[in-house]
């Protein structure tokens, strides 16, 4: 054999272990990103120690399959510090640092409210002076800010497309923006639909609400698409939020760890809101499915359905916590949030829209949703169908109407 041929072979041989041991790294960075969002749901700042001790080991156990992850490093330092541990949480914040953390960069912190909790929370003791929220009742509104989702088709083919979640979104987003309506400056709302709803931009646009939004401001996160239930997640039972680059499927077969790197953790979602959203009129709604029958994966049979699993309560009242939250999901626990081919929108969005345009944008939240959830039962229950709305607030006096208006103008912001 000639050397050429010898290095030409010793090169394929190699190039295909690096590419063996690439898909390994690969498969062990996913599931340790999946260890992160275990970590992250078991923690809020009302947590005990306990709580903070499985979390630290689930985040030292996501930096021994993947030392590259950042994220991990980032909030094992937290921990750290919360725990005492000052020289631990030096080094894993070192750590974070060197390699690389969106959650360092964004400021992420799911142990400290960005609001004053209306339900007797207090900031700790020994939090830093900056990070400490300032309790106050929330002033004229003075700007507001929304950022609005909607994804009915995905680059992976698998995933079912959704007929009207992008009309949906488009919808919501006009009415926020009519000056009869919602009010809103129109470069303040953001509007994301099929691809540029990715899991990045996502994240970039919700960082850009958390910059902009002061305590008297109010903010609007709306979100149409499939999410994924606790059983698609057999290591943790986490919920995602499928994007337009969420990935579930590897020829042919449900793929853990690709869901794990590019789909959307709710866990995230949720601290974002709690954790970074200073606006004390905060409002997310969720037009969303967690059934079993909004994905389907091969297990045993081809597409068999998983049983429906959505997300926990706790999940909802993690979003809540803080002052002036309110947060709007299309149905319960175990229903589906259904379409309507005569309405070309979702039932849930579709009454909303009518309730928001009846009321000029002038009803408050608490009211759109008791006629919303009245309007979504009656409607889908008259098809053999079920589905109830829910509400979850941080407290029984967080209200407010979206039309109000804004008493600084839009060009003034930084």
């Amino acid at each position: 054999m000639s050397r050429y041929h010898f290095a030409s072979g010793a090169m394929l041989a190699a190039t295909m272990l690096c590419g063996t041991q690439a898909v390994a790294q690969d498969s062990r960075c996913g599931a340790g990103r999946d260890l992160v969002v275990q970590a992250l749901e078991r923690i809020s700042p009302q947590s005990d120690h306990g709580a903070f001790e499985d979390a630290l080991q689930l985040l030292k156990h996501a930096v021994s399959e993947c030392g590259e992850l950042g994220d991990a490093w980032y909030y094992r330092s937290l921990l750290e510090q919360r725990l005492g541990h000052d020289s631990l949480a030096h080094y894993a914040m070192d750590k974070a640092r060197f390699v690389g953390s969106e959650a360092l960069q964004q400021e992420l912190n799911p142990l400290i409210l960005s609001t004053p909790s209306a339900r007797g929370f207090t900031v700790e003791a020994n939090a830093p002076q900056a990070a400490q929220p300032t309790p106050s009742k929330p002033g004229p509104v003075r700007q507001k800010w929304a950022l609005v989702i909607g994804i009915s088709r995905f680059v992976d083919g698998r995933i079912p497309r959704l007929k009207y979640t992008t009309a949906d979104a488009n919808a919501f987003a006009a009415e926020l923006k009519d000056p009869a309506i919602g009010r809103f400056p129109g470069a303040n709302v953001h509007v994301l639909t099929d691809e540029q709803a990715t899991t990045r931009n996502i994240k970039e646009g919700l960082n850009w609400i958390a910059r902009r939004a002061r305590p008297n401001d109010l903010v609007v996160i709306y979100l149409a698409t499939h999410g994924t239930p606790r059983t698609l997640d057999s290591a943790g039972g986490a919920n995602y939020l499928v994007t337009y680059d969420t990935e579930i499927y590897n020829s042919g077969s449900f793929d853990e760890d690709a869901m794990y790197a590019t789909a959307y953790p709710m866990v995230e979602l949720a601290d974002s809101v709690a954790t970074r959203m200073k606006a004390l009129r905060t409002a997310v709604i969720l037009d969303t499915c967690y059934s079993g029958g909004s994905l389907k994966v091969q297990t045993g049979s081809p597409d068999a359905p998983l049983p429906d699993k959505p997300p926990s309560q706790e999940m909802l009242a993690r979003m809540s916590q803080g002052t002036g939250r309110i947060v709007m999901t299309a149905s319960q626990a175990d229903e589906e949030s259904l379409e309507s081919g005569e309405f070309q929108h979702g039932y849930f969005t579709y009454y909303l829209l009518e309730a928001l345009k009846s009321g000029k944008g002038n009803t408050p939240l608490s009211q759109i949703y008791a006629s919303v959830a009245q309007h979504v039962a009656q409607r889908v229950s008259a098809g053999g169908m079920h589905q109830h709305p829910v509400m979850s607030r941080s407290s029984e006096d967080a209200d407010f109407a979206l039309g109000v208006p804004a008493t600084e103008p839009a060009d003034s912001q930084p």
